[in-house]
């Protein structure tokens, strides 16, 4: 008994060190960040580099262009890929492979390609319109949004609650809507903070299509003035935290 106490005792310790150096591995680094952008030149810290943020010439164009692209990126993403999901867990398992296999597609596509793809088959009108952005993000996205929704349907008997809703006489719209989305807050959840955390960063199809985006922003202004630069990516990572407290708290309330 002794000897079995132990070796618990042993997996315990192991597995607190590995936590403690994978938080390290992610913590050093952003802590550093925090502390160069707060380093001033006379040598003393404060917050010079993120009161400049806000005086910055192009600051509110780029960060409204960027807003307009995560709402776009976030109600396409759910209008395609909550009824694609949903659908493959009702009735159609046996192309789940399949399904899963094309959203894992933009993994392995080079970003120039897809850039490409969808300008090639979208109207002449759109090339010009930074909303073109907005498509290619809800492409980019579908690994991430697949995943999400099809674990949180994993954990429902959504063929039980869709079937009832149908046998009520809801339509289908209204069983997607009001039966299966609440009942899947949580990978929604998910999914729209993964698709909302890859507007924030995806940088390779912004600087293709030459939109300043506030990923591209950055890159420009780290050009001439680096604290500045690692000011926004340290202001935007706690964006991108505080976000995923909010969607998490929220989840919460509603399982409470």
């Amino acid at each position: 008994m002794a000897a079995i106490v132990k070796r618990r005792k042993e997996r315990h310790l192991f597995a607190w060190l590995t936590l403690a150096l994978v938080a390290l591995y992610f913590l050093l680094p952003l802590v550093s960040a925090t502390e160069f952008s707060l380093r001033e030149n006379n040598g003393t810290h404060g917050l010079d580099a993120y009161r400049s943020i806000l005086q910055q010439p192009d600051f509110r164009d780029v960060i409204m262009l960027t807003l307009r692209l995560t709402v776009i990126s976030v109600v396409l993403s759910l209008v395609i890929m909550v009824p694609t999901v949903t659908m493959v867990h009702l009735g159609a398992k046996k192309y789940r492979r399949l399904v899963e296999f094309i959203s894992l597609q933009p993994l392995v596509i080079p970003p120039i390609v897809l850039v490409l793809g969808v300008v090639n088959v979208m109207p002449v009108s759109w090339l010009g319109s930074a909303d073109l952005l907005g498509f290619e993000y809800v492409v980019l996205a579908m690994p991430f949004t697949f995943r999400a929704l099809d674990a949180g349907l994993m954990n429902l008997d959504v063929k039980t609650i869709v079937d009832a809703a149908r046998g009520l006489g809801a339509s289908w719209l209204t069983v997607l809507v009001r039966v299966v989305a609440p009942n899947l807050k949580s990978g929604i959840f998910g999914a729209m903070f993964l698709t909302i955390a890859l507007v924030l960063g995806e940088f390779t199809m912004a600087s293709l299509m030459l939109w300043n985006t506030f990923p591209t922003w950055i890159a420009t202004v780290g050009q001439s003035d680096a604290a500045l630069s690692v000011a926004l990516s340290v202001a935007s990572l706690a964006f991108a935290w505080v976000l995923l407290v909010l969607i998490s708290f929220a989840d919460r309330r509603r399982k409470a």
